[in-house]
């Protein structure tokens, strides 16, 4: 289980600096499929930061009770002055994968063919998604922190991930922000739905939805 306790973000400036989220808590049991809602700024894309422990909360708890992703299509980990290819051999020194196995995946799902020779910081910033979902979907994890951004290119490679996500890893857990409602509605066991830096869990997710679209 992932359990969040009491998370508060506030990120530094003028007049005690921005609130991202004040006071959030949830937990994710495995297998299950938890939806984040929210307007652009409600705190999606850090909350899922957070749990991903990518950034440190201002205060509060995040606990993991098993294997989490770091959040797909984030690149914020990759050395940029090292090729794809040297990352992919430091991401299977740390998780302690199979490097020939990760490496053939990762070059047949990411189509990047020869710029994985490249200096990632030389990608645009749908390469680099694409490296980072490959990477992220080669190592096996128990819960898949998924942001909306990470959709990018075209049609057949959306299906890919798809396929690989949501059939080919359907016992695993996954907390996804998107807008995409329908999506929600249609993947997701429970929804949380943030604003104003707070969080309001339902079981019901076309609740969640209605609530969402009213505000």
């Amino acid at each position: 289980m992932i359990s969040v306790q009491h998370l508060r973000k506030v990120y530094p400036g003028r007049n005690g600096g921005h609130v991202a989220l004040a006071d959030v808590s949830l937990d994710v049991p495995r297998g299950f499929k938890l939806g984040l809602l929210g307007h652009n700024g409600a705190g999606k894309s850090t909350l899922i930061r957070l749990i991903g422990k990518v950034e440190l909360p201002t205060s509060g708890v995040v606990e993991h009770g098993m294997s989490v992703s770091w959040p797909l299509g984030f690149a914020g980990s990759f050395q940029g002055s090292l090729s794809g290819i040297d990352n992919m051999k430091f991401i299977a020194r740390i998780y302690r994968t199979d490097y020939p196995r990760l490496r053939r995946f990762v070059e047949d799902f990411s189509e990047l063919g020869r710029f994985l020779y490249e200096p990632v910081k030389t990608y645009s910033t749908g390469m680099r998604a694409r490296l980072a979902f490959a990477l992220s979907i080669a190592v096996e994890f128990d819960c898949y922190l998924i942001d909306e951004i990470v959709m990018v290119g075209d049609s057949r490679f959306h299906a890919r991930c798809n396929e690989h996500l949501f059939d080919r890893r359907a016992d695993r857990a996954l907390v996804l922000a998107s807008h995409d409602t329908s999506f929600i509605g249609r993947v997701c066991d429970g929804a949380l739905l943030l604003s104003g830096g707070y969080a309001r869990y339902y079981d019901d997710v076309q609740q969640a939805i209605l609530d969402y679209q009213a505000l």
